[in-house]
């Protein structure tokens, strides 16, 4: 499954592999939005063992000058721009200053060993300080969404989904949570709040539980994995998409590590 890259920008990839010892890892109230109809509940089908011993890890780094950003006016809304007493910056581009490259969605791309079940813990956005956290996450089919409404303040959810049935729920003071959950694998896509044009995430829908975001410093792993052979894949809001193949030792860990840049 792939998301296509912003034209304008050509990201470069630098992938290593390195083999090292592998540290095994184990693989309410509120509405629920479905892509086929009114109301589709998350798979109950208990979480099965990861399939394998292998896994890949590494981290995603920007290599450039980092465009300088301008703070979020959040002066439309005063109750949102009374929750922050410094200025809050978008998380478009978020690089450490190791050069780490944040909410990166990475995942196997081809040759996917069918299972796990969905995990029983859903993932979770909340709003809070009316910006949306975390700014990317992955979520497999069946399995559900949780969206909080922390700041007691009114929001709205509404995904620009393509291939699932997309959702548009208000979410005023009064409404803690919403669930949502998915039918059909679909690349990253737009959860914005219309109510806050400043506030975006986005969320990809895997067919299987082999995907991960990079964190503040870039870092990310993908545990389970059976030995064999990879393509994955690396998707970023602004910089598009990479690929790299990656081969898996029995219990061992393959590091790949990427770089994104803008165009010269």
């Amino acid at each position: 499954m792939t998301s296509p890259p912003t034209p304008s920008l050509r990201p470069v990839l630098a992938a290593v592999l390195v083999l090292s010892s592998l540290s095994l890892a184990g693989c309410g109230d509120g509405a629920s939005d479905g892509a086929g109809g009114d109301a589709a509940p998350a798979a109950e089908s208990p979480p099965a063992e990861p399939l394998g011993t292998s896994a890949i890890a590494g981290v995603v780094r920007f290599d450039g000058e980092v465009p300088e950003l301008r703070p979020l006016n959040m002066d439309a809304d005063p109750a949102c721009a009374a929750k922050h007493t410094e200025p809050v910056y978008p998380e478009i581009l978020a690089v450490d200053d190791q050069a780490g490259l944040a909410n990166v969605l990475v995942y196997v791309a081809d040759n996917v060993p069918q299972g796990p079940y969905p995990p029983a813990e859903p993932p979770v956005i909340d709003q809070q300080g009316c910006r949306y956290t975390p700014r990317v996450a992955g979520i497999m089919v069946g399995q559900e969404l949780k969206v909080l409404n922390s700041d007691e303040l009114l929001h709205n959810v509404h995904s620009l989904s393509e291939v699932n049935r997309p959702f548009n729920r208000a979410m005023p003071a009064a409404i803690k949570q919403a669930t949502f959950s998915f039918t059909d694998e679909e690349p990253a896509f737009r959860i914005k709040c219309d109510v806050h044009p400043w506030m975006s995430s986005y969320v990809g829908v895997f067919s299987h539980p082999y995907f991960a975001v990079s964190g503040p410093d870039g870092s990310f792993e993908i545990p389970g994995l059976p030995a064999g052979t990879y393509t994955i894949e690396a998707w970023h809001e602004r910089l598009g998409t990479m690929r790299s193949g990656v081969t898996l030792l029995d219990g061992l860990t393959a590091t790949v590590d990427l770089t994104f840049s803008l165009p010269e």
